[in-house]
């Protein structure tokens, strides 16, 4: 029966990942600009994000959760700036010639750990993912042990896995029946959505200061 929850996690890590944000954007853009290798990469990057705030949910290790949460303000702090960093980044892209959009296609460490601190940079996943346990009646409860719990979290991330797979596969096919002057666009709309993301944070975090 345990083994159900590796497909139960499978079928939670694709439907979370799914609906499209920062991540999402910044996956399907570096498929377009740098290949499928790329798009790939930076989804398992959160993906591992989502492994690692699994696996402190589900070994119970509080202190660490704690901490995170009683600091998600500055922690978010710093994911709104790494975003803020990387829709420039993506804008000012928009303005160079053609020839300089390959320039960064081996550096697949970067599209890794940018998507991974973005992630890491949300405490909120450890809550969604102690909900999850709790609703499961996994986590710290007697009914749970630590196998069943690490198949829950190994599921979401194969599941999400799979989907930052099948973006990236269907972006890539896309691309080539797309000209140059969209894919510019593209590039131009990825940047002004991720800016609007980090808008939404410091909000967020400004409206949450206030009330």
């Amino acid at each position: 029966m345990e083994f159900s929850l590796l497909y139960k996690g499978l079928i939670l890590g694709f439907s979370v990942a799914a609906p499209v944000g920062p991540i999402g954007i910044l996956c399907i853009n570096r498929t377009v600009k740098k290949g499928f290798r790329s798009g790939i990469i930076s989804g398992l990057g959160a993906a591992t994000a989502d492994l690692m705030y699994g696996l402190i949910a589900a070994l119970g290790l509080g202190v660490i959760s704690n901490f995170l949460i009683e600091h998600k303000i500055w922690v978010q702090i710093i994911g709104a700036i790494l975003l803020l960093q990387l829709s420039i980044i993506t804008i000012l892209a928009d303005r160079k010639s053609n020839n300089s959009v390959n320039i960064g296609n081996k550096n697949y460490s970067k599209d890794y750990i940018s998507t991974f601190a973005l992630v890491v940079s949300n405490p909120v996943t450890i809550l969604f993912f102690l909900a999850v346990f709790a609703n499961l009646g996994l986590g710290n409860s007697s009914n749970s042990t630590t196998f069943s719990n690490s198949l829950l979290v190994l599921g979401v991330f194969l599941g999400s896995s799979l989907w930052w797979l099948t973006l990236s596969s269907v972006t890539y096919k896309i691309k080539h029946k797309l000209n140059t002057r969209f894919l510019k666009r593209i590039d131009l709309f990825s940047g002004i959505l991720l800016l609007a993301f980090c808008v939404g944070i410091v909000y967020n975090l400004l409206f949450s200061e206030i009330h």
